[in-house]
Formats: C-alpha cells, sequence, structure tokens
C-alpha cells in the first residue's frame, strides 16, 4: 500500500513498506497511479486489474456459466452482499414465481450495487446462488449466464431452507475493481 494508507506501526509497519515499495518498482501492480480524487478529495491509488479465468483438467470441469477460479493480482475489492429480486422502487418481490425473472432482477440489483460502488458485473470473481429448490439449476444458469462473457466468476449455487420474502434465489458477488 501506498506509505501513507498503512496502519500498522513500528518495524512491521518498516518492513511491509519496504516489501511494498519493491513489489511496485518491479511493475508487479501493473499501472499505478495518483491522478484520480477519490470521495472526500482523499488520494485515491488506482491500477490495472489483472483478472484471469483459471481452467484445470485437473479438476472437473464447470457445469455451467462459471469459472473455476478466477485470479485477481492488485485492485480493491468489492463484496456485495445477497440480492433478492426485489422491485427497488416499490420493494416488491418481482417475478411472480418465475425464478428466470427472479434471477434477472437480482441481476440488475448486483448491477446497480456495483455502479454505485465503481464496479461493473464485469469486475466480478465470485458469486454464490442460493436457491430454494435445485431443480431451478438449469433455468437460473440460463438466465445468469447473460450477464457474464466468456469468463465467467468462480461460483458455488447451495439449496436454503428459504429466503426472505419468499424470493426463490438469492445471489451474493465479489468483486475487484481497478
Amino acid at each position: 500500500m501506498p506509505q501513507s494508507r498503512v496502519r500498522h506501526s513500528g518495524a512491521a509497519a518498516s518492513l511491509l513498506i519496504s516489501r511494498w515499495e519493491r513489489y511496485c518498482r518491479r511493475g508487479s501492480l501493473g499501472n499505478m497511479t495518483s491522478a484520480k480524487t477519490c470521495p472526500g478529495d482523499a488520494p485515491c491509488y488506482h491500477q490495472e486489474m489483472i483478472r484471469d479465468a483459471v481452467a484445470t483438467s485437473a479438476a472437473p470441469r464447470a457445469i455451467g456459466p462459471y469459472s473455476q477460479a478466477v485470479v485477481v493480482q492488485g485492485a480493491r475489492s468489492i463484496y456485495c452482499s445477497g440480492q433478492i429480486p426485489l422491485d427497488p422502487q416499490t420493494g416488491e418481490l418481482v417475478g411472480d414465481g418465475d425464478v428466470r425473472q427472479e434471477t434477472h432482477r437480482v441481476m440488475q440489483n448486483l448491477a446497480a450495487v456495483l455502479k454505485a460502488g465503481g464496479a461493473s458485473l464485469d469486475a466480478v470473481v465470485k458469486t454464490t446462488i442460493y436457491l430454494t429448490d435445485l431443480r431451478n439449476f438449469a433455468a437460473v444458469n440460463e438466465a445468469y449466464a447473460t450477464y457474464f462473457g466468456d469468463a465467467p466468476p468462480a461460483r458455488a449455487t447451495v439449496q436454503v431452507a428459504a429466503l426472505p420474502k419468499g424470493a426463490q434465489v438469492e445471489i451474493d458477488a465479489v468483486a475487484v475493481a481497478a
């Protein structure tokens, strides 16, 4: 981290700063600049994000629109809470029982949260999908896949007993923004 951002003290801080400076000089963090300003006019340090999908034949192939893993080097993390298919204007559940429509609304909600955090769905590296019925797995995959390209994020899908407001699907996400 830039020296002004390190919150440790004493010898440990000096060691961290020294390692960080060596890391930056080697160019391991991509293009690091301080030209932008964060909220409150605080200095921000932006760098190019490197995001690579991992695919290996040494582990089972992904059985849906997700990557086995995603490797991210040097960037800002955004942890999105789970979203359910609520209309942001009314707070009411949408989809009328159609899990595909619910999934689309959830993804739109996640996109809005990410945008507010300075990122987009393109920056997502991991999601968790919570379903009340795993028989909806294929239908959810169909809708979910439309939001990610050739290198979708890593993902887990689990069945849960129930979700708030009677939703059938909830999705949370982790994104890494440059």
